[in-house]
């Protein structure tokens, strides 16, 4: 695979992983364009190589309250599990109960993956992911933290992050929008949607583990799978910071109005 195919793969995941438009849909779309089956290399495998930067990312972005998490953890488990409404700890439970709807993702793989091969289907999801965003930019949010959120209010915000395992259908401004329908503040929305990608692309990777195994990575591929996680991991962390930085300024529907135009376009050109 040459190597400017992996630096483009690990741009676009890099962006699309955590801005709303859809990383599985454009990732889709670009080894569509690319005709990436001709390079003989395992989509799967490099995805999740991909992936791995982009879990890099978020860690990296969000260390404090990771080690926040961490260190809450240790105390949960010496006092018996006993959350005693310590918000560090209600929040593990919040990531714990969201991360539950994903268990039903193991019985629609084979739909998944079918998905990802049919680009009408998509533009179709692309579109569904504008309505949403638009909608959430204009009647979500609220005060809720993870001092006073709901268990109910994860379970709602999981259950939106397995509608995002379908490509067009983006993981980040799922969850994002997830939160704000619940009532959640808007930076809490953002915080609480990315630290919930820690727990959901651990568990990928571990499920696709034997494909990253039959792939080998060695060899040709190990320079190209270096640079693709490289370069997710850093344009992956950019994209943290915009996020952060147009849901405070209220312009997070103009992702919903690019996502719209992408959509479109890919549904026209699958018609014509």
């Amino acid at each position: 695979m040459p190597m400017w195919v992996a630096i483009v793969l690990g741009i676009v995941q890099g962006m699309a992983e955590f801005l709303p438009i859809s990383s599985s849909g454009h990732l889709a779309l670009m080894q569509a364009i690319l005709d990436f089956e001709k390079y003989n290399v395992n989509a799967v495998a490099f995805d999740l190589v991909l992936h791995l930067g982009t879990l890099v990312a978020v860690v990296v972005a969000f260390w404090e309250d990771v080690w926040t998490l961490i260190t809450a953890f240790f105390g949960w488990v010496k006092d018996g599990f006993k959350v005693k409404n310590i918000p560090a700890r209600r929040l593990i439970v919040l990531i714990l109960i969201a991360t539950l709807p994903l268990v039903v993702g193991a019985l629609i793989e084979g739909y998944v993956e079918d998905a990802f091969g049919n680009t009408l289907f998509v533009g179709i999801a692309l579109c569904f992911t504008a309505v949403m965003l638009w909608t959430a930019s204009r009647h979500g949010g609220g005060t809720k933290t993870e001092a006073d959120a709901k268990y109910s209010d994860a379970l709602k915000v999981g259950a939106m992050q397995l509608i995002a395992l379908f490509p067009g259908v983006s993981r980040s401004g799922s969850t994002i929008c997830g939160g704000l329908f619940s009532g959640f503040h808007k930076d809490f929305a953002v915080r609480f949607g990315f630290l919930m990608s820690i727990p959901a692309v651990c568990g990928a990777v571990v499920f696709k583990l034997p494909d990253l195994a039959e792939a080998g990575l060695g060899g040709d591929m190990l320079l190209p799978c270096i640079v693709g996680f490289v370069t997710s991991a850093l344009f992956g962390y950019l994209a943290i910071f915009t996020v952060k930085l147009l849901v405070k300024k209220n312009s997070f529907q103009w992702f919903g109005v690019y996502c719209l135009a992408a959509g479109l376009l890919t549904i026209l050109l699958n018609v014509i």
